[in-house]
């Protein structure tokens, strides 16, 4: 194959996906370090032999290397101190993966075109206000009946969202996301059996997608955002606030949680947003909660977390073996396990 099809951004997209840096990388393929970054930044491409032995290294097709890529910024990752950039750059380029599957699998009419409608933010100070309306706004465009969201991972993939599960190997990332304009990724963890909060998680990265896209990311005030649409999108204020209680009265809340699929914490901070509860009711529950040892492991479990299923599909279906041919295989293989788990 031709070396001017070489497209530079796989090459680092396939070093990420090997946690290797590009000296590492150098070292083991017998070139220089500033070969490996003339490749990636385009001042220079690999001859053939490099290409396959670089293809070898890092366990992808030779092919990976001359596909079209689409490029989006570094993710919303919610905790960038605590999260060490091998691992947030090795999760971005799964995602990428992912986002190569969608763009076949829709190609194959196996998957939906993305219509996730982008609202942006008008600022980082916005009033609580403005994000209530923009999470009604979806819920209306998406002709969303009243009530509880019956399954969100469902909802997002219906919509054009390509949803995996992947172990992230770290307890301070729960979810993230990319915004595609054709499919936008929202990655979800294997590490959380937590079918509530994980429901939040896709919600949360969703609000990403709407007011966020890429416009916005790496700041504190964009996940708080992201929480309050969360909030508003799964529990929208004017169909539960009446349902809320003024007291800390666990029996309703455990009611609640099984009718909403959401959290205590999650409901008892909706409970204080919307001036169901005051603050000094909200701080003795919250430390009530804590002393139960309900912060780590909440009563009601409301059973496994929702599972992406469209990618399955597709992997699944004959179509998706030009897919397999030019993608990584133990890439591809690992978000069919850890989705379907």
């Amino acid at each position: 194959m031709s070396t001017q099809a070489f497209e530079r951004t796989r090459l680092r997209t396939a070093r990420e996906l090997a946690g290797l840096t590009q000296a590492q990388l150098a070292r083991e393929a017998g070139l220089t370090p500033a070969a490996i970054s003339q490749f990636e930044s385009g001042a220079a491409r690999p001859s053939p032999e490099s290409v396959g032995t670089l293809a070898e290294i890092l366990a992808v097709p030779p092919a990976f290397f001359h596909e079209a890529m689409t490029e989006s910024h570094e993710g919303f990752f919610r905790s960038l101190r605590r999260t060490s950039v091998v691992d947030r750059r090795r999760a971005r380029a799964i995602a990428h993966v992912a986002h190569d599957l969608a763009v076949r699998a829709s190609a194959a009419q196996r998957f939906h075109a993305s219509d996730v409608p982008v609202i942006p933010v008008s600022g980082l100070d916005v009033p609580a206000a403005e994000i209530e309306q923009t999470a009604a706004r979806v819920r209306s465009l998406w002709e969303l009946p009243s009530g509880p969201v019956g399954n969100v991972v469902e909802l997002l993939e219906a919509h054009g969202v390509a949803v995996i599960r992947l172990p992230l190997d770290s307890a301070d990332v729960d979810a993230f996301s990319l915004p595609f304009a054709d499919h936008p990724v929202v990655v979800l963890g294997t590490d959380k059996d937590d079918r509530a909060r994980s429901r939040f998680d896709a919600a949360h990265e969703l609000a990403h997608l709407v007011l966020h896209g890429e416009q916005i990311w790496g700041v504190k005030e964009v996940e708080t955002q992201a929480h309050q649409f969360a909030a508003a999108f799964l529990m929208p204020a004017e169909d539960i606030y009446d349902q809320l209680p003024t007291t800390v009265e666990w029996p309703t809340l455990f009611e609640l949680k099984r009718r909403w699929q959401v959290s205590l914490a999650a409901l008892l901070m909706r409970a204080r947003t919307l001036g169901r509860m005051s603050e000094s009711t909200y701080l003795t529950a919250i430390k009530a909660a804590s002393a139960r040892g309900w912060r780590r492991v909440e009563p009601v479990p409301l059973g496994r977390p929702e599972q992406p299923v469209g990618l399955l599909r597709y992997l699944a279906s004959p179509e998706s073996g030009a897919a397999r041919a030019v993608l990584p295989p133990r890439i591809v293989e690992s978000i069919e396990v850890a989705s379907a788990a």
